[in-house]
């Protein structure tokens, strides 16, 4: 079986999958992977992959980080190399998360090649540049929808997909929360030394971590609406801990901005992180800024306000009463941050997204798959 990945957030959501897949020797998962993860400029984090003791099966090289013009090449590049690498695995089972152009391309060379195509978190909405128009594309596609909350059922369900296609199994991205609250719970002393590692001097006050993706606008525009989350950050008071943006069109201006503010006192600048280092900067934080998927999904879990800020997430279903919603405007960011650090910080909540038990139910669904004709022809309902 195949497993898709195209960047460092997305695989964190992916490991819970892997581990509970990885414990099922007939699933015997092979790692592609691809798009962000081979660029120097985000980090190269196929090399944390390695390190953190995965097998990197087969990369696949889509994007040189020029930019938005690039993007039918990077397309294209895509489709086929991940069709010569599932040819090379001879997998008949491929499973991708998201919306992203690199679960697109896997999800059209696994359909064009028959094989059967597995779907995390399809039948979400978010408007993004092009989240869900690939989102909804790679649904049609999809023999096995593994969907994140009820109201994706629903939507997928709406769309034509057969019920029995359909299956509720909750967010993987809270798997690794809850894991991660019940190791650390009582060694608030090692937290507080490995936090200091990480950040250094901000661990000593409160501070916002901030993740702004572009939303497909000139380099300009998305530099300036950066200028503005990092100016309210810094008019409440708060340190901040920026985490590159993804590689959209756009991308060149915030990571412009990010470099105009590396170096003052109060922010560190990290192009990636691990999965569990950032858990552990965000479940400390004040609050979360930006507009990241993270911060609507996973912030009532993590116990941590978030501003959600501008169209990108618009539609996407909240995990709870966490998240505010503000436009990109100076003045509706700045009044959104002060409140969240004023504000008594929330206790972790039940989502809406689940229990923190999603890799294990996608691993024993796609364990009991049988690929016959029955599963690959797909027969919508209207």
């Amino acid at each position: 079986m195949a497993v898709v990945t195209g960047t460092r957030a997305e695989f964190g959501l992916l490991e819970p999958v892997l581990r509970a897949m990885r414990r099922r020797p007939r699933l015997d998962p092979k790692l592609i992977v691809t798009g962000m993860h081979l660029l120097p400029q985000f980090g190269r984090t196929v090399d944390q992959i390695r390190a953190a003791g995965w097998r990197v099966d087969v990369t696949v090289r889509m994007q040189t980080g020029r930019g938005a013009s690039e993007e039918p090449a990077v397309l294209a590049r895509g489709i086929s190399g991940i069709a010569r690498a599932l040819d090379r695995l001879d997998c008949p089972v491929v499973l991708v998360l998201g919306d992203r152009i690199e679960a697109f391309a896997a999800a059209c060379a696994a359909t064009v090649g028959r094989r059967v195509l597995c779907h995390i978190h399809g039948g979400d909405r978010a408007m993004g540049e092009m989240d869900d128009i690939y989102r909804d594309a790679i649904s049609r596609m999809a023999h096995v929808h593994l969907a994140a909350s009820r109201d994706a059922v629903r939507r997928l369900w709406k769309m034509g997909e057969q019920p029995w296609r359909v299956h509720l199994v909750g967010a993987p991205g809270l798997d690794d929360i809850r894991a991660f609250r019940r190791r650390l719970a009582g060694s608030d002393h090692k937290v507080g030394m490995r936090l200091r590692e990480r950040i250094g001097p901000l661990a000593e006050r409160p501070y916002a971590v901030v993740i702004q993706h572009p939303i497909g606008r000139s380099d300009s525009a998305e530099a300036a609406s950066m200028r503005r989350v990092l100016e309210a950050v810094e008019s409440a008071g708060l340190g901040g801990a920026i985490i590159f943006p993804n590689s959209d069109a756009g991308h060149k201006g915030i990571v412009r901005e990010i470099g105009r503010w590396q170096k003052r006192r109060k922010w560190r600048v990290f192009r990636s992180l691990p999965r569990e280092d950032y858990l552990l900067l965000a479940s400390h934080a004040a609050v979360l800024v930006g507009n990241s998927s993270s911060g609507i999904i996973e912030s009532a879990s993590l116990g941590v306000p978030a501003v959600n800020i501008g169209p990108r997430q618009e539609g996407r279903l909240r995990c709870g009463p966490s998240v505010a919603d503000v436009p990109d405007r100076s003045q509706a960011i700045r009044r959104a941050v002060a409140r969240a650090a004023r504000a008594p910080r929330p206790a972790p909540a039940r989502s809406v997204y689940g229990d923190g038990r999603a890799g294990e139910r996608i691993a024993d669904i796609l364990g009991r798959l049988c690929v016959d004709d029955h599963l690959i022809r797909k027969r919508p309902m209207f």
